[in-house]
């Protein structure tokens, strides 16, 4: 079993915060999160393109690049791999791999379950130690089809992911019959309506994402900002010092 698989199976479930560059994946290392996951929505926003859409190829490697030799486990989220081509999906997984990522997030998005399935066979054929964390859309896209998940999920099982992932599932009593149904570990998406992550824990998630969450809440923390000083108030919350974040660059620069 990898580190990053471990981390999985220590009786608490995995809180992966998602960063979206390197300066807010090191904020997040820094607070002693041994794992970080990148977000496909801030990466793609912070790029001017649009998510989901398989146009951030270049821009999910490169950042990859920059965060896969620091001192913390790294998952990618790879959208739907930008390729309908098990072939190609498992070519990206080999670049990942070799910029050291040992993680990445493949999303049906309610696509083809047997497309979905060779995908992720393909990427564990050319890469066994990178953790597949299988996406199911059934909840996040679609009616939150419980059969049609299982289906899903069974099928993603069978080829050969370490984990899956359905986010939008909500219902305690769903999330906790899924959980002791699977074979492998299941990552429910936090929300802040929603289950806290002690109560997720009770029902055996083995894995909490962030997912686009803080990359929303900072800009809408930017928002406030400008507000304030636009009002005549002084900005509240906590504010890194310019030294802090140039400190944070330095931490990253390669030798």
């Amino acid at each position: 079993m990898t580190p990053f698989a471990a981390l999985h199976h220590t009786g608490a479930p995995l809180l992966l915060p998602n960063a979206w560059d390197h300066a807010s994946a090191a904020v997040l290392a820094g607070q002693g999160f041994p794992a970080v996951g990148t977000t496909s929505l801030g990466v793609a926003a912070a790029a001017g393109l649009p998510d989901g859409a398989s146009a951030t190829w270049d821009e999910t490697l490169r950042l990859a690049l920059t965060l896969g030799t620091q001192p913390f486990l790294l998952s990618v989220d790879a959208e739907g791999g930008f390729s309908d081509d098990p072939d190609e999906v498992a070519q990206f997984a080999r670049e990942l791999a070799a910029v050291g990522a040992v993680g990445i997030n493949l999303e049906d998005g309610l696509g083809p379950a047997d497309v979905h399935a060779a995908k992720i066979a393909a990427v564990k054929s050319a890469v066994p130690d990178l953790f597949v964390n299988a996406r199911t859309d059934t909840y996040w896209l679609g009616e939150g089809d419980g059969e049609d998940t299982l289906r899903r999920l069974d099928a993603y099982q069978q080829a050969g992911a370490d984990g899956v992932f359905v986010p939008g599932l909500a219902d305690p009593a769903a999330i906790g019959a899924l959980a002791e149904r699977l074979d492998v570990p299941l990552n429910i998406l936090y929300s802040p309506t929603g289950l806290t992550v002690p109560q997720l824990a009770a029902l055996g998630v083995r894995r909490v994402s962030l997912g686009s969450l803080p990359y929303r809440r900072a800009l809408g923390a930017m928002l406030e900002t400008v507000t304030a000083v636009a009002e005549g108030r002084s900005p509240q919350g906590a504010t890194l010092s310019y030294d802090e974040v140039v400190a944070l660059g330095c931490a990253g620069t390669r030798r």
